[in-house]
């Protein structure tokens, strides 16, 4: 139910754009207002949902360690899992950001002849890899139709993406990358049981909406053709704020349009907020140095501690009567 929910809702997301195109000639609605409105409803729940979540007070260092601390120097640190330092820090997010580390330590469990056998998985990671980096280069190379004159950067991105040059037009390898790490991390949420059991609406209509917007995409490349002119001043119009409906532009740019339209106003009340809740997590962004610096939560109530100079001091002759060292004779 939760699939076929998921799968509907973008269905009738594209019926609609359809529909409106052809019957109502909405445009203007779904090539000016709805684009303007997604953007406008995307930058402040993500300003404000990463604001919320960064005046959320942590009076604990509580950073995930999965090595040795800084100790005695002849202890060798593990200095990116277990950072004692701001620059251990920093590389250590850097690695989690762009590679995905702690996924790349993915395990799985079976049970083989009653016994239970733990072994590397690293399926997920490739694939949760392939697709952020597909989507990436994806999002950059649309930033020529923004540009009057294309950046030199962009026109390299795009030659090392199309090098396979197989057909034409050239074929992009991320679009196809993207698809097939989109359909991978699908299918796995489907076939295995433990995944299926936790994954919610809130997962499968990302993946759907991600899906329709590729398959969009990918049509209007090679198979529904599109005035590519006519796009381009139209996105220029757009982030200048003097928009034009062009002439010549087929159904299918405004349905791919307003399906990236609805994946941005989805954005902050979504999962895919962790792109930014990633660098706000104590659990990644702090140093482990509980050890070399006392960490006092503001909220505790003012009490009397009794310290330990003066639990020597009361117990000081007691303490030497049984053998106990004391630091003061």
């Amino acid at each position: 139910m939760k699939i076929i929910f998921s799968f509907f809702t973008v269905v009738l997301l594209v019926l609609l754009a359809f529909l409106g195109l052809k019957i109502a000639n909405l445009y203007y609605l779904f090539g000016v207002i709805i684009p303007y409105a997604a953007l406008a409803i995307f930058i402040i729940g993500f300003v404000y949902r990463v604001m919320k979540w960064a005046s959320s007070p942590v009076p604990f260092r509580i950073p995930t360690t999965c090595g040795q601390q800084k100790s005695f120097p002849w202890i060798k640190q593990n200095k990116i899992e277990n950072p004692s330092s701001t620059w251990g820090v920093i590389i250590r997010m850097l690695l989690e950001v762009l590679a995905f580390r702690s996924l790349f330590r993915n395990t799985k469990t079976e049970s083989r002849d009653g016994k239970l056998s733990y072994g590397s998985d690293k399926w997920l990671w490739m694939a949760g890899l392939a697709f952020h980096w597909s989507f990436l280069v994806i999002l950059i190379r649309h930033f020529r139709f923004f540009a009057a004159d294309v950046p030199s950067v962009i026109h390299l991105i795009e030659s090392l993406d199309s090098f396979l040059q197989i057909g034409v037009p050239l074929l992009y390898m991320t679009d196809i990358v993207l698809v097939a790490a989109v359909t991978f991390l699908f299918i796995r949420r489907v076939v295995i049981p433990q995944v299926n059991y936790i994954s919610l609406i809130a997962d499968y209509i990302p993946l759907f909406l991600i899906l329709g917007i590729a398959i969009s995409g990918i049509l209007m490349r090679y198979l529904f053709k599109v005035h590519l002119v006519g796009v381009k001043n139209f996105a220029i119009g757009l982030i200048n704020f003097n928009p034009v409906i062009p002439e010549g532009v087929g159904v299918i740019f405004y349905i791919h349009l307003f399906l990236i339209s609805s994946l941005f106003a989805y954005f902050p009340f979504s999962k895919l907020m962790h792109a930014g809740g990633v660098f706000l997590s104590p659990t990644r962004n702090l140093a482990n140095n509980s050890r070399m610096k006392r960490h006092v939560n503001p909220w505790d109530y003012p009490v009397k501690v009794h310290t330990y100079e003066e639990y020597e001091d009361d117990f000081r002759e007691k303490m030497k009567n049984v053998g106990i060292p004391v630091e003061k004779e």
